[in-house]
Parts: C-alpha cells; structure tokens; sequence
C-alpha cells in the first residue's frame, strides 16, 4: 500500500488508516482483534484511537479502544513495531465528567497527564502521532455551524499547549504532533507559534472530510498546503450513509440496519450526521453512484483517495467483512465526467453534515 509522508515530520503513513472508535462498543476484544490483524494483511500500517473512545462516549467505556490495542500488541510480538500508532487527548471534557475528572481547563498539566495513561492503556513506550481531540478554545465544531464571540471563554494558550507537547517530545513519549476538529486559523497559530519558539511543529490536521461534508475545502486546504500539513480525513463514508444503507429508508426506520450507528444510538441521530438534508443528500450520492456502475461505498471512498487534499483516509468498521470491502472500495478508479458531477451535486446540496 503507498505510503505518504505526514508533513515535515519525517513519519510516513499508509494511505488507509485503520479508525478504531467502535472498540469496546459496537465491536467486542476479540472481534477487534481479528479487524486488526486482517488489516495488517492488507498492509495498512497506520492506526488512529483516542482515549476518549469508544463511540458514543460514556463512563464505561472510556479508555477501552487503547486497551484493546495495548492487549493486542502485547498478544501479536512485533505488531507495534508494523504500525505507525496515532491517538488523542481529548480537549476539555464538557459534558464528559469522567475525562481528567471533569476539569474544565485544558493546562498542561492535563495534556502530560492524558498521554501518559494512554501509553500505559497501549503498552507502548511511544506514541508516533499524538494529537489534541479537539480545539480547547471557543470554535465551532461536531455539527455547530458559526463562530459566536459571545461564547468566548478562559483557555489555555496554544503557546502553553504546544510546551506541554514538547515536553512529551523531549522526554521520547510522543514522536509527532497533530490536531483534529481544527480551523485554518488554529493550524496556522499552532504553526506560527511552533516556528516562533522552536516547538514541535504541527504534522498533521484530522477533520472530516467525505461527500455530505467537503467543508475542509472553504480555505482549511489551502492552509494545510500552504504550511506542508497533512490531512487525515475521518468519516469518509459520512458515519455509514453514504455506503447506501439508508437509501430506502430513514435512520430509525425498518430498512435502517439494527447495529448500525446512526440507528442505535440517539446522540449519533440528533447530531450533524443524523440530519434529514444530510440522509437526502447522501441519497443523492447513491444513485449518482449507481448510474456510473460503482456502488455508494466506492463512490465515497474513490473521492477521497481522488483528491489532493487528502494524505490518509481513516476507515471505521465493525467487522472483517467490512473491512475488506472497504480496502477494495479505496482502489476504485472514478469514471471520467464523475468529479465535476459531484462537484455540481455539492453546489445543489451544499455541506449537510458540516
């Protein structure tokens, strides 16, 4: 599988990265486990989690995708050695109370704190890609649409966040750095205080990015190339509506599939994903993907690997099944005519699930 090079870190990535947020949830240990050893077959070397997940978030589950993957490379000798390891600190846990105790801030102290128990969760000794969840300041995200000065509130500096990073670098625990849910202009501060004060330098931006969602292409992209940041693009499948699962009905409806995200779980239905102009949308893509004799899932899937904009693209999955048509979906070469018409389709239906 080609590799790609993860901004001026020196660290490369396979183009797929194997999304893990459904381990522990939807997808017990010894399922997961069988996902992670058939994508290594595959030959995706690149694994992203969190030590939030899993998905939906909850009390009980927190931490348990590290562990998981700490219990499968401590079981699989020399699996850790295969893969390039990207995981998260979430940023301050509102509404998450179990998260660092609850503590609204986001100090420094908390940044060294969330590594550390994330690397004792994976059993590893260093993290390659270590990556803040989300924006500790005031910024819209997961579905809210508007900036609103109004909701400004007291948050960590970037300079005080990237000293924390560092010190995670200079002690051998973290090899790169990353954001995830950023702006162009958080990535440029992150960038231009990192050169500043000779810091370490931001590798890589995770955002979603798919067909219901191109919103990375309103200046995101010019910044993220501009200052040699690449981007992993998570959900490209749009939380599983465009692999057409939904195409005959609604997300709770009786074609929605039982075990699928959007249909168990209410927080996934009320948010961003779970839209009724997104399902619509999605719709659309399905059959625009049919009259060119692809399927949703490769439609979806060949746009991302299509674009420049996209360094790796992040695949969630609850099964090996999945998995593997997935990977065979990524190969998919679009049919002439097809980028344009999905650009015209985008300019009809906008960013639903932005």
């Amino acid at each position: 599988m080609r590799t790609v090079p993860l901004g001026r870190s020196g660290l490369k990535a396979t183009e797929l990265c194997l999304g893990t947020m459904t381990f522990g949830e939807q997808v017990d240990a010894a399922s997961a486990h069988a996902i992670l050893d058939r994508s290594l077959d595959l030959g995706i070397g690149f694994i992203d989690t969190a030590e939030m997940y899993a998905v939906p978030a909850r009390a009980e589950t927190y931490g348990a995708t590290e562990t998981i993957l700490g219990d499968w490379f401590a079981a699989r000798p020399g699996a850790r050695q295969r893969v390039l390891l990207a995981t998260k600190a979430a940023g301050p846990p509102r509404g998450m109370p179990w998260i660092r105790h609850g503590r609204p801030d986001f100090k420094a102290s908390d940044i060294v704190e969330s590594c550390e128990a994330s690397l004792k969760r994976l059993r590893t000794d260093v993290i390659d890609l270590y990556q803040i969840h989300w924006p500790a300041r005031n910024v819209p995200s997961f579905g809210e649409r508007y900036y609103d000065p109004a909701k400004e509130r007291p948050a960590p500096s970037v300079e005080e966040q990237l000293h924390a990073l560092d010190s995670l670098v200079r002690a051998g625990k973290v090899r790169a750095i990353g954001l995830s849910n950023e702006t162009p202009w958080g990535v440029h501060e992150f960038v231009r205080l990192a050169e500043a004060h000779s810091l370490p330098r931001v590798a890589t931006v995770q955002n979603a990015y798919c067909l219901i969602n191109r919103s990375v292409e309103n200046a995101l992209d010019e910044t993220l190339h501009r200052l040699d940041v690449a981007l992993l693009a998570y959900s490209p499948l749009g939380f599983g509506l465009l692999t057409g699962k939904y195409d005959a009905g609604g997300t709770s409806g009786p074609q929605a599939p039982a075990q699928a995200r959007i249909a168990r779980y209410a927080s996934v239905r009320s948010g961003r994903w779970g839209r009724p102009a997104a399902l619509e949308a999605a719709r659309r893509y399905s059959a625009l993907a049919r009259e060119h004799g692809l399927t949703p899932t490769q439609l979806a899937l060949a746009f991302c690997r299509s674009k420049w904009q996209v360094a790796s693209t992040i695949l969630g999955v609850t099964s090996v099944a999945q998995l593997e048509e997935d990977v065979a979906a990524y190969a998919t070469a679009l049919p002439e005519g097809v980028p344009a018409a999905l650009d015209e389709l985008r300019l009809e239906l906008g960013d639903p699930a932005i």
